[in-house]
């Protein structure tokens, strides 16, 4: 069965119901919701897809997320992909979402954060790989791994940020 998710416009407006394939082909704005896992030490979860996954196979990521389904809000999605991919509960935060003209086309990614004390069961269909690192460790990962490039912009939108108080910040220099 295929993916239905919402065409919206560029100020994110909905503009009706289409397959996620066709959005894609098309090049038809969707919603992509995604979680920044971090644990209770303020370390970010970096995860490598499976070979076999039908978008960014074999590929490094920092983010956990999907597509926001029809009717459902970025909170609900990134909520729901967090349980989906890595087998845990946990409050999500809205932080902010753009208009990434990205791999698959344009799409508003919408971002989350979610602090992660659970054990992780990663769904094995969709992550081949998962572990802990420091801001610092992550960095160098981006120069030496094959990361998703959209997921590369959002952490430097992520991290440059304005605005006191970012969670987990105070944690980078470990």
């Amino acid at each position: 069965m295929s993916e239905l998710v919402e065409r919206v416009d560029e100020q994110d407006r909905v503009l009706g119901v289409v397959e996620r394939g066709e959005a894609i082909e098309r090049r038809w704005p969707h919603r992509v919701a995604t979680t920044v896992c971090r644990d209770p030490e303020g370390r970010f979860l970096v995860h490598r897809r499976q070979e076999g996954v039908s978008r960014f196979p074999g590929q490094y990521n920092w983010l956990i997320g999907g597509a926001v389904e029809v009717g459902e809000s970025y909170e609900e999605a990134a909520a729901r992909e967090l349980t989906e991919e890595l087998g845990v509960r946990a409050p999500v935060r809205f932080v902010f979402k753009f208009l990434c003209d990205g791999i698959i086309g344009p799409y508003w990614l919408g971002l989350h954060e979610a602090v992660v004390s659970d054990l992780l069961a990663p769904d094995p269909s969709e992550i081949a790989w998962c572990g802990w690192v420091t801001e610092g460790e992550l960095r160098e990962a981006f120069r030496r791994w094959a990361f998703v490039e959209d997921g590369v912009d959002a952490f430097r939108r992520y991290v440059d940020r304005p605005g006191p108080g970012v969670p987990g910040r105070q944690c980078s220099s470990k």
